[in-house]
């Protein structure tokens, strides 16, 4: 169990290695998924095109959103976009720089998938078999003499060589020479392009909007910081509550079980225990939040009004929001102290 734990830590301190990690993985495995697809062109004149275009552009669709689901900022992101202000106004170059950053990751495997899809030609050679300039590359004599419907019926059997019976206008191979060829050029170019987009987001435009950009970056990892610390002071006052609640509940069943006895048992029973130390300890972490209401009446103030980004100058929590009106009137504290010694 600590080594899942210290695996779990892990992956929270080096969240962005993480998910650049899972990016990697999901590009590895789109270029594996096309490998392992069987292509089957319909070769009829009024599918070929449909079904490419479905076979380029559905995978990707599916595999950005993929790539957004197993991100953990979408649901910050979310939370943060539909947020009330309250008094913590919400900033819109924070929120397009958390979208920027997950849709960077969630693009790689797309690119991946279109890039071997028409660096294979395949998908290109059903969807553009019908756009092969016969007159150039095939029997050019042949061709006025035909009907368009029936032109179109021969060349879309060109991805399909186990029915394709038009030798006589054109020759398959060179048609599909011909179409891979372009295709191959259109994806080397994609990559190009892609890489060169990917250099100038990355690299260029932090050179000219530094400022802006570090503070993007900065109130980025502070709402990310911040929710994690939330959630994690939300757990432990979760688990000291339930622990409190379970002991007083023991404690009150242990008193209705002693009223019950005789009272000749009572009188030569033991006592009952003390209460041990955790349990202040656990009343203290607490933190004077003990009641249902109170910590949904809590977690509605959160979401509805978070504290202004102002240390030291915050103002008195009232209602289900943070309420100005001046200085704090000072109050009497009473500090106790307790030796163990």
């Amino acid at each position: 169990m600590d080594k899942f734990r210290m695996i779990f830590q892990f992956l929270q301190s080096n969240q962005e290695s993480f998910m650049n990690g899972i990016c990697g993985i999901l590009a590895l495995a789109s270029a594996q998924m096309y490998s392992a697809f069987d292509f089957n062109c319909p070769c009829l004149p009024g599918y070929n095109a449909a079904y490419s275009a479905g076979i380029l552009l559905a995978p990707p669709l599916l595999l950005f959103l993929l790539g957004l689901v197993l991100n953990n900022n979408v649901s910050m992101l979310a939370e943060e976009w539909k947020r009330p202000p309250g008094r913590r106004a919400k900033d819109p170059a924070v929120l397009r720089y958390m979208f920027c950053s997950m849709a960077q990751r969630a693009l790689i495997a797309p690119v991946v998938w279109v890039a071997v899809t028409l660096l294979d030609g395949k998908c290109f050679l059903c969807a553009f078999c019908t756009a092969v300039p016969v007159a150039t590359l095939g029997n050019s004599s042949v061709v006025p003499g035909l009907a368009p419907p029936e032109l179109a019926r021969l060349l879309a059997r060109v991805p399909c060589p186990e029915i394709y019976d038009g030798d006589w206008l054109l020759a398959r191979e060179v048609a599909v020479r011909y179409l891979r060829c372009i295709s191959q050029a259109l994806g080397w170019s994609f990559v190009l392009l892609t890489t060169l987009l990917a250099f100038v987001v990355r690299s260029v435009r932090p050179c000219f909007t530094q400022a802006a950009f570090l503070k993007s970056k900065y109130w980025s990892h502070y709402i990310d910081i911040e929710r994690k610390l939330f959630d994690e002071t939300c757990t432990e006052h979760a688990k000291a509550f339930a622990k409190v609640c379970i002991q007083q509940f023991f404690e009150a069943m242990n008193q209705d079980l002693e009223l019950g006895h005789s009272h000749a048992v009572l009188a030569t029973g033991p006592a009952a225990p003390a209460p041990s130390d955790s349990t202040g300890e656990e009343k203290e972490k607490l933190r004077g939040i003990t009641d249902q209401s109170a910590v949904n009446k809590l977690l509605t103030s959160w979401h509805q009004c978070k504290p202004p980004l102002r240390l030291g100058q915050e103002e008195p929590l009232m209602g289900n929001g943070w309420v100005g009106g001046g200085p704090r009137v000072p109050r009497k504290e009473v500090a106790a102290y307790f030796s163990k010694v």
